[in-house]
């Protein structure tokens, strides 16, 4: 069977696309190879979407869109996408669960928290080390834990660990934060952070689990261990585009570059979200995105009939 419309990947900027499409009477279908919500779905409070003055946490919000797209009558079914096949008329996705075909493919996959490279990060995987505060945060109750970065999503989820963790370490190779003021405020006033500035982590160090971190002044160029009970990454995020193997346009950093209506290099395909190249990746970002890539494919469908 041919849909109008198939998206890959159920985070906002997916399930925002599910929504309009469906809603403008295309036959559309979701693809997503977990739980929808992406890394939306996985903050534990979202204090900046419009409408939700008390915040909202990030898996609440993102039940609520896919609900919506499911009452417009989208389908949204769990495969995980293999390889596609975007040039011609008709594209093609291939998934562990079989072949779909459309006129029209949205790319919303998003993209994953980027790993330190550093010996023991992939040893401690889920040992202590973890790119998910709101998952394994409650695991550090009383803890001593690390936070590598200086972005908001660092901030955020250091100030999120403090309700479970004794103390919190926020580890940063600059001198000054990143993120947004309101969140270096309240991380200065939190009694429970502490700032290792200009600073880096060079090894992981344990037994079954993680018990230290070597520690590298990057100014003084010296180094120490010191004791820990885990580490959460977060450093930035890579494109989760690594399935394309066609003649799709991506930028240096491997994300999809997009015209201003949101179509790629290829016709009728578009991208949209934080697997696109673009400089905000915010989930109100994504909801607009999701919004463009469904209305100009519901156009790109009216020019082809």
């Amino acid at each position: 069977m041919e849909h109008d419309l198939i998206i890959i990947g159920g985070g906002p900027a997916g399930l925002t696309a599910a929504i309009y499409g469906a809603r403008g009477g295309l036959d559309t279908i979701l693809l997503e190879k977990g739980v929808p919500g992406g890394q939306a779905g996985q903050t534990h409070m979202i204090e900046n979407y419009p409408g939700f003055p008390e915040g909202i946490s990030g898996m609440e919000l993102m039940m609520k869109f896919a609900e919506q797209a499911k009452n417009y009558g989208a389908k949204i079914e769990t495969s995980e996408v293999q390889k596609v096949a975007l040039k011609g008329q008709t594209k093609k996705v291939i998934t562990n669960n079989g072949e779909y075909t459309a006129r029209t493919v949205i790319i919303a996959t998003g993209a994953h928290w980027r790993s330190l490279n550093i010996p023991g990060e992939k040893e401690f995987y889920g040992k202590g080390v973890s790119y998910c505060a709101t998952c394994d945060g409650p695991f550090f109750r009383d803890k001593k834990v690390a936070v590598v970065g200086g972005g908001d999503s660092a901030v955020e989820e250091a100030l999120f660990l403090t309700r479970f963790a004794r103390e919190v370490k926020i580890i940063h190779r600059r001198d000054t934060l990143r993120a947004i003021k309101v969140l270096q405020d309240r991380a200065h006033d939190n009694p429970k952070i502490t700032f290792y500035w200009n600073s880096v982590v060079e090894e992981i160090i344990g037994t079954d689990k993680v018990n230290k971190l070597k520690i590298k002044d990057v100014k003084n160029d010296t180094t120490r261990e010191e004791d820990f009970d885990g580490v959460f990454v977060f450093i930035g995020t890579e494109p989760n585009s690594q399935f394309i193997e066609e003649d799709l346009t991506l930028d240096a950093g491997g994300y999809i570059v997009t015209r201003g209506n949101l179509e790629t290099s290829i016709p009728g395909v578009f991208a949209a979200g934080d697997v696109r190249s673009k400089d905000y990746k915010q989930v109100s970002t994504a909801v607009g995105d999701g919004a463009v890539a469904a209305m100009s494919a519901e156009r790109y469908l009216a020019n082809l009939d």
